[in-house]
């Protein structure tokens, strides 16, 4: 597995091929197509995000001392957000995920390019990944 630095890295260097934030965006969208198919049963109230127009659903496992998430969303843009923030988290210790920055969402100019509508429901993600992490530390 690779190392949530590495991971972050990775992230900024694809968004690093486009001039164009349309083509940021394009390539948003499609990275929320790879998100593995989130079961209907999953989609409860329990596991909305709060905070976001739109709905986003995020499911939290802990395995050997590891948060796994899942995610999924109604909205197409704010599927490409969550689905980078699971790929980026995926797989890290509370610890790692507790004290790390999100540095790479400002690095890849995410939160300055979306409404603030956008914006917001981006904190509202990162805070839930984060309380998840606090939850299990």
């Amino acid at each position: 597995m690779t190392s949530l630095e590495e991971r972050k890295a990775a992230v900024v260097e694809e968004f690093s091929m486009f001039d164009e934030w349309l083509d940021k965006y394009e390539y948003l969208i499609e990275t929320g197509k790879n998100l593995e198919v989130f079961p209907v049963e999953l989609k409860t109230d329990d596991r909305l995000i709060k905070g976001c127009q739109s709905r986003v659903w995020l499911d939290t496992r802990v395995e050997d001392g590891r948060l796994w998430f899942r995610a999924d969303s109604d909205a197409i843009i704010t599927k490409g957000i969550i689905s980078l923030l699971v790929r980026v988290y995926d797989g890290c210790t509370p610890a790692e995920i507790v004290s790390d920055s999100f540095d790479f969402i400002e690095k890849i100019g995410l939160r300055e390019n979306l409404s603030p509508t956008r914006a917001g429901g981006l904190n509202s993600m990162i805070e839930k990944i984060k309380e998840e992490a606090k939850r299990n530390v």
